[in-house]
């Protein structure tokens, strides 16, 4: 726990203290405990993360530390100011970026940062030179007259945090600020967020499902389930699992079946597969020959010790508080004459020179790849790359403008309706029918399908007990929590059985724990050779994929294994690239090309 130091300065140490925060909702006559005693600081001029799985109580604390709603008990303190008596004064001193923030897509960027600078206050003679100093800091200053609806997503987040800091504040709450965009935006979002820190003195506190940018922060806040886990640098949390973090190379197994039979193994807190390894982490410490004769891996040179990283800790705190992880019911498809057969090496997707136009602009500019039956495979790419609308194409919602498209052997420019039947879709925003409930959904998206009578019986007792959904059977949709609205949706595109299944950021926003159980699901219906289209924002989870490609403004810079993707961009200075440093390097080094030619 941080102690709170003076050291003499002007200021108090701390701007924001949380003191045993509770807080409760009725959903129903259901009373839910969102917040119970929890108590936190934050420090004047770093970046603290607020880090929690879905229904941590993270949002909610957000906007008790915004002044918009009222804690049951205990105290908040923001820059001195207490939030329950004074929340119109803490308003006008802080900055808040919400998940969903309300730009006007109707109105340019300019007109966007006019309003708010309306709604804050900010005097016209000073609105000039502030608004130069963020659109050079966003990198906005050549979109100044472009709707805001015309935006990519990650631009779209930046004129949000723009619109946010049109009055300087002393402290910026960021909730999910960089959640749905890519990897590249990502970096710029928070190189934007540390020149705040470092120019202008502000304090952050911001929120994030991606565990990788925990360690981009000076301290977190660890929450589950709304109560607090603890508080320190990420380092420090990391350094609680010495010798306990492995990487394993399977021999003569596939990385999916290794990584399913030592994750069930006593001692095993975690086990994800990175490229063609699988990294372990083990309750207790172990020498490599250790692991080796433990996990029957073959040798010792088989297993590499690596250094442990915060999102480790943050699973092991997470499986000691919920006891470990949930039984998930093996999902391989059942022997009927709708399940694929096995084929080696067949291409059941083939795309050759297809473009897709919308007027004048080539949202996709003549792209092929192949992918076989029980492939996973990546459809990876940064805001505004076109791999939406080659989704959109595959799946036989989006005429192609040019070239050829076949899906499970149909051709989609005759065929689309018969391809269609041998596909599941999964949306990135939940998209069944909020009003109904669980069972109600099942009921309709199976007779969508064409289901009826003892079948769709069977398929509906399938799903809700697969997913473990039977207990929800009776709540309405809208009323799930997030990790379950994600198991729901994958039953629904599953209830028919499909060849190949098109998943579109299917783990956006969903905690880690959840993300683990759905990719178990996943590999387990590859293993069964049903073939799955991915796309994702989660670098480390295109290492699931079997192959990959890489997508810039309707073209494709790479594909191959993630190994072969990774091996281009390696470099003395850094032999072992990650995902991340692989989508980042080929990003920069295609638009460096382009500007070259403009």
């Amino acid at each position: 726990m941080i102690r709170e130091q003076t050291h003499g300065a002007k200021k108090p140490e701390y701007v924001l203290r949380i003191e045993g925060i509770e807080k409760h909702f009725l959903a129903g006559k259901q009373r839910i405990i969102a917040l119970k005693g929890v108590s936190a600081k934050v420090r004047r001029g770093v970046v603290t993360g607020l880090i929690g799985p879905d229904g941590a109580g993270k949002t909610t604390l957000m906007r008790m530390i915004a002044g918009l709603l009222v804690p049951d008990s205990g105290e908040i303190s923001v820059l001195g100011m207490d939030v329950v008596r004074d929340p119109l004064k803490v308003q006008a001193s802080i900055g808040y970026m919400p998940q969903r923030f309300g730009l006007y897509e109707d109105l340019t960027v300019k007109e966007n940062m006019d309003l708010y600078a309306d709604l804050q206050g900010v005097p016209k003679d000073h609105r000039s030179k502030r608004y130069e100093e963020l659109m050079k800091m966003t990198g906005l200053a050549a979109f100044t007259g472009r709707l805001a609806g015309k935006l990519s997503g990650g631009m779209k987040q930046k004129l949000g945090l723009a619109c946010t800091l049109v009055k300087p504040p002393e402290l910026l709450l960021l909730d999910e600020g960089t959640v749905g965009v890519d990897p590249v935006s990502r970096r710029e979002l928070w190189t934007i967020v540390y020149r705040l820190v470092q120019q202008e003195g502000i304090s952050v506190l911001l929120s994030t499902a991606y565990l990788d940018e925990a360690e981009r922060c000076q301290e977190v806040i660890l929450m589950h389930e709304g109560h607090f886990l603890g508080q320190d640098a990420p380092s420090k949390f990391s350094g609680q699992l010495n010798k306990q973090t492995f990487m394993l190379s399977p021999e003569g197994e596939s990385r999916r079946r290794l990584q399913e039979r030592i994750r069930a193994m006593p001692g095993v807190i975690d086990a994800i597969i990175l490229g063609n390894k699988v990294r372990l982490v083990i309750d207790h410490p172990l020498e490599t020959d250790q692991v080796a004769k433990r996990f029957g891996v073959g040798s010792e040179s088989s297993v590499q010790a690596v250094p442990a990283r915060f999102e480790d800790v943050f699973i092991a705190l997470l499986k000691q508080r919920t006891g470990g992880d949930e039984k998930i019911a093996h999902l391989e498809m059942e022997k009927t004459s709708h399940a694929p057969p096995k084929v080696s090496g067949k291409d059941i997707i083939v795309v050759e020179k297809v473009k897709r136009r919308f007027g004048d602009f080539y949202a996709v500019k003549g792209i092929s790849f192949t992918v076989k039956q029980g492939e996973i495979f990546g459809l990876l790419g940064a805001n505004g790359a076109g791999k939406s609308t080659t989704f959109r194409m595959l799946c036989g919602l989006l005429p192609a403008s040019g070239g050829k498209l076949s899906v499970a052997g149909k051709n989609l420019r005759v065929s689309a309706a018969q391809a269609r039947a041998r596909i599941g879709y999964m949306a990135q925003k939940f998209s069944l029918y909020v009003g109904l409930t669980v069972g109600q959904n099942l009921r309709f998206i199976s007779s969508a399908y064409g289901l009826g009578g003892r079948r769709q019986k069977e398929r509906i007792a399938w799903a809700l007990d697969s997913f473990e959904l039977a207990k929800m059977a009776d709540t309405p949709s809208r009323d799930l929590p997030l990790g379950y609205k994600q198991r729901l949706a994958l039953a629904a595109a599953l209830m028919h059985e499909p060849e190949i299944l098109f998943l579109d950021e299917p783990t956006s926003g969903v905690d880690p724990l959840a993300r683990r159980e759905f990719w178990r699901r996943i590999n387990s219906l590859a293993e069964s050779n049903v073939t799955i289209m991915v796309t994702t924002h989660f670098m480390e989870e295109a290492e699931y994929c079997d192959r990959l490609v890489i997508m810039a403004q309707g073209e494709i810079l790479g594909q191959g294994t993630p190994e072969e993707v990774k091996a281009r961009v390696r470099t003395p200075r850094n032999p072992d690239p990650s995902m991340e440093d692989t989508f980042i390097a080929m990003i920069e080094d295609y638009e460096e090309k382009e500007g070259a030619r403009t």
